[in-house]
């Protein structure tokens, strides 16, 4: 009789081929597939010559290789080609059957896939997949939604091979939908808020302190030590070691200061914007990396607009020590914006999102896991309802202990003509939150002026509408 396989997995990119290892490695017998066989086989022979794993060369003899329900996990790019594979998938497939979507799939198209699907009696799981390359081979996060019933069906394998702390893998069910996908775009925002403020906290040592390399490592490694202990601290930590062989210089000064992206951070700006709720750290981490890919204009630009040359005489250990604070505080405000959004996103579609189960899950596997994630956890724990994460008392007491560090650190950036946008962002956001009456008045007045958009008052309910210039010429 023919072995029959625990699951199949479609797409042998770096990330698929990991998966398919760490799966094969806990115990489950996987089927692969690749539209390019010379992939499939170069695979097959070589890192995966396990009788874990097999290899199939059509479609219809990779479905047949499965256990019943049959269950496919997709790791092909996001987009058409996720459309394409289903596509080609689903003249095989019988009612119960299962199609999991590991790729960066945009929330929206998911939740048209769940309900396409699921009229065609194939249950489907858009899932999250975090933790890049390594996570994929040894632990990722992993942030399953969709059809219940299919996660119960393969929960055994995704709990297994996800990272594991000491609460449990991270790997729970989300929610209907496109709740899953939805999760690893705020994850994602987060994930650019985080880098933007670490790269920002780098530059300022640089260009105003003047730090090298090794002492920016001394620094990042005594930070990764205490309350700032995250992946992405320790990674950047360790970039700082790496010397280029061509020059013997570190390696990262010789790396061009041209960010890319591959759009989850733009998606979790432009759900913010439709869901009517500020992100300003994350929206202008996206925005400096759309910035930084204007090298030329740049280069042409620093040599016909002026500013104030860089020149600091105060203690540099008080301001690495002010750097941190402001990376810490702006930080917690980064995480505040995401959880606000997830919160938003939960009520409009219906999710009922577990706030603290998010947290648990992006504990281990992932790139924004930090130390700080247990407080966030507890957080939500002691009070399922918080309205937002800076009103929990552990963060309130960090970021009033921090904020006469964040402001030197903002004022410093903006005497010496360094650009922080995700630090100021960061500080304005909190600034605004805490405002019992912000500038929005004016903004309502001018639009009541312009376009009898009409308006509410301080000290009676109602809706009012005022002839603003009949009022002037009574006046006159």
């Amino acid at each position: 009789m023919d072995k029959k396989y625990d699951i199949g997995l479609i797409g042998l990119a770096v990330m698929g081929q990991n998966l398919v290892l760490n799966m094969s490695n806990h115990g489950f017998a996987v089927a692969v597939y690749n539209r390019t066989a010379g992939k499939t086989d170069e695979f097959k022979h070589t890192t995966a010559a396990s009788d874990m794993i097999g290899a199939a060369y059509t479609i219809p003899n990779f479905i047949k290789m499965l256990k019943k329900p049959r269950k496919v996990m997709l790791m092909v790019k996001a987009g058409a080609p996720v459309d394409d594979v289903i596509s080609e998938l689903v003249p095989y497939l019988e009612a119960g059957d299962i199609i999991i979507d590991g790729g960066n799939s945009f929330f929206m198209d998911t939740q048209r896939r769940y309900s396409e699907l699921a009229d065609k009696q194939i249950r489907f799981i858009g899932m999250g997949v975090s933790g890049g390359e390594e996570g994929a081979l040894n632990g990722p996060s992993l942030m399953p939604g969709g059809d219940l019933s299919a996660y119960e069906e393969v929960a055994t394998i995704y709990r297994t091979i996800a990272a594991q702390v000491m609460d449990g893998p991270c790997c729970a069910y989300i929610g209907q939908g496109g709740a899953g996908h939805y999760v690893k775009m705020v994850h994602n925002g987060i994930e650019y808020g985080d880098m933007q403020l670490i790269s920002e906290a780098y530059y300022i040592m640089k260009t105003v302190l003047g730090l090298t390399a090794a002492e920016m490592y001394q620094v990042f490694d005594e930070w990764n030590q205490g309350e700032l202990n995250s992946y992405l601290i320790e990674i950047t930590r360790d970039i700082f070691l790496k010397q280029d062989e061509k020059t013997g210089r570190p390696l990262l000064e010789m790396i061009l200061d041209k960010a890319g992206q591959k759009g989850t951070g733009k998606w979790t700006s432009q759900s913010a914007l439709d869901l009517g709720v500020p992100v300003p750290t994350i929206t202008e981490a996206v925005f400096a990396r759309c910035m930084s890919s204007y090298k030329d204009e740049r280069i042409a630009a620093s040599t016909i607009l002026t500013g104030p040359e860089i020149h600091y005489t105060g203690d540099r250990k008080k301001l690495i020590q002010a750097i941190h604070d402001a990376l810490y505080a702006s930080k917690i405000c980064s995480y505040a914006q995401g959880f606000a959004l997830l919160k938003a996103a939960s009520a409009e579609y219906k999710w009922d999102l577990n706030y603290g189960d998010m947290a648990l899950l992006w504990r281990g596997g992932c790139i924004i896991r930090a130390q700080f994630l247990d407080r966030i956890k507890a957080a939500f724990v002691k009070n399922a309802k918080l309205t937002n994460l800076m009103m929990d008392p552990f963060f309130q007491d960090i970021l009033s202990r921090m904020q006469d560090n964040w402001r030197l650190v903002t004022t410093i950036c903006k005497q010496q003509g360094i650009p922080a946008p995700a630090f100021s962002a960061s500080l304005d956001y909190y600034d605004s939150y805490r405002q019992p009456v912000l500038s929005a008045n004016m903004i309502q007045a001018q639009r009541d002026y312009f376009g009898a958009h009409t308006y509410e008052r301080t000290d009676t309910k109602g809706i009012f509408h005022t002839q603003w210039l009949e009022e002037l010429m009574h006046k006159d």
